[in-house]
């Protein structure tokens, strides 16, 4: 009797192992990966439903085999251009998509969807990726403009590298469109969006900002100031609305990679792939600036991927939707805040590090359990993996939840593949991106 309990008792493991293996590698078979050699190994320490497993390596070896299998389907055209992401979906199966570039305007979701950039005034081609004087900016020049005072759609004529000497301080109704060029803003001062409207930034490799300053700038046609040190962001904005970040590929720089501050509303970051930072994404100036009580950001289809630690994001006082995004690394904490923020985090997926001692996916800042614990925080089908949890607080029916909901969720299952092409795309002109 007691040998016939203990080989049910195995059979009954080995099945849920196998059950174990079947779901990873199903849920991995839907990504390819646009950052293969960093991405394969970012599945590392699998956990299904808060249940580790007895040797990661193994498992991470085979999902690393289900994603190249994956990746070669693709490439043979196993699978639609359509992936389920609204935003893809809506622009990239269309191969006259260069024809049309300006139909992305009416692709955006969330909080910062009516962010309409450049959309009506003509195209402007970057030619020269220099930067030498920020008042008298080039013609020609990325800086010449962003400065101007009528809409731009704003293109770029090759691959080129934009190393600015002072902030790149932008003009409302812009559209920066990195789409069939590999551009990257990098090594010197990055972007400053203060005090206007109607932006979207996208398909742009930032990284490595530095801190500048201390030097006059031009921010319009009619007018420039002095500028006193800036932060070192990669995306810096300031008192700003109908901003829409999507599809760039952000990392090292010496402050933010994205910071929303001074009542800056009707936003949304979408679809970027962030890597090798500290203090990722800030939305909120300081408990005390009870202005951006006003602030709504969408946070979606991101990857968080390698080499982050926090603020994925770090919010204050404002409605926050985070949404099917892929958190794969970090260290101290994923999303974090104070203020009472109102946190609506929906069908993400959460890979908890390999310390322990930081699987907790939230973090509380400056306030204690009887404060926070009134805090409208929730986590609605969301994939807690390798030990992941998420501290829920407030009333699970409130009302706030509804003002921070942007767009609906879909499963966290399918996750993988929502935010497989995250990042700067690699588009060429006459084929689908």
């Amino acid at each position: 009797m007691v040998v016939a309990r203990r080989l049910l008792s195995i059979s009954v493991t080995l099945i849920i192992i196998l059950t174990l293996l079947v779901n990873v590698i199903a849920i991995k078979e839907t990504e390819e990966s646009k950052h293969e050699s960093s991405r394969n190994t970012s599945m590392v320490d699998h956990e299904w439903h808060g249940h580790a497993v007895k040797d990661p390596k193994e498992i991470a070896a085979m999902v690393d085999m289900s994603i190249r299998n994956s990746t070669e389907r693709r490439r043979l055209g196993y699978f639609s251009c359509a992936n389920g992401n609204p935003i893809d979906d809506c622009w990239r199966c269309d191969p006259k998509w260069h024809r049309r570039r300006k139909r992305l305007a009416s692709c955006a979701i969330g909080f910062g969807r009516n962010a309409i950039g450049g959309r009506d005034g003509r195209f402007y081609t970057v030619t020269d990726p220099s930067d030498h004087d920020p008042v008298k900016p080039k013609p020609g020049t990325l800086r010449y403009a962003v400065v101007q005072d009528r809409p731009l759609w704003i293109v770029f004529k090759r691959d080129m590298v934009i190393t600015l000497n002072q902030e790149l301080i932008m003009n409302s109704f812009k559209t920066i469109d990195g789409r069939g060029a590999n551009v990257h803003i990098a090594g010197g001062a990055c972007i400053t969006i203060q005090y206007v409207t109607n932006i979207i930034v996208h398909g742009i490799n930032i990284h490595d900002c530095k801190r500048t300053g201390n030097a006059m700038v031009r921010s319009s046609e009619t007018h420039y100031g002095w500028r006193t040190m800036a932060d070192g962001d990669g995306i810096s904005i300031f008192g700003s609305s109908h901003i829409w970040i999507d599809h760039n590929s952000l990392s090292n720089c010496a402050d933010g990679l994205i910071d929303a501050i001074m009542g800056s509303t009707a936003i949304t970051i979408s679809n970027n792939y962030l890597t090798d930072h500290n203090e990722v994404i800030l939305l909120g100036h300081t408990d005390s600036y009870t202005r951006d009580k006003m602030m709504q950001v969408t946070i979606a289809y991101n990857h968080f991927g390698e080499g982050l630690i926090q603020r994925m994001p770090r919010c204050r006082h404002g409605y926050f939707h985070v949404v099917n995004n892929d958190y794969t690394h970090w260290e101290m904490y994923a999303i974090g805040g104070s203020a009472n923020p109102t946190i609506n985090s929906q069908g993400n997926r959460f890979l908890a590090p390999g310390n322990r001692f930081a699987n907790e996916v939230t973090k509380r800042v400056g306030a204690g359990e009887g404060e926070w614990n009134h805090w409208n925080w929730r986590s609605q089908g969301d994939l807690m993996l390798n030990g992941a949890y998420f501290t829920s607080s407030g009333a699970e029916t409130s009302a706030s939840y509804g003002r921070a909901s942007s767009l609906a969720a879909k499963s966290s299952s399918l996750v993988g593949m929502l935010t497989y092409s995250s990042g700067a795309l690699r588009c060429r002109i006459g084929t689908r991106c």
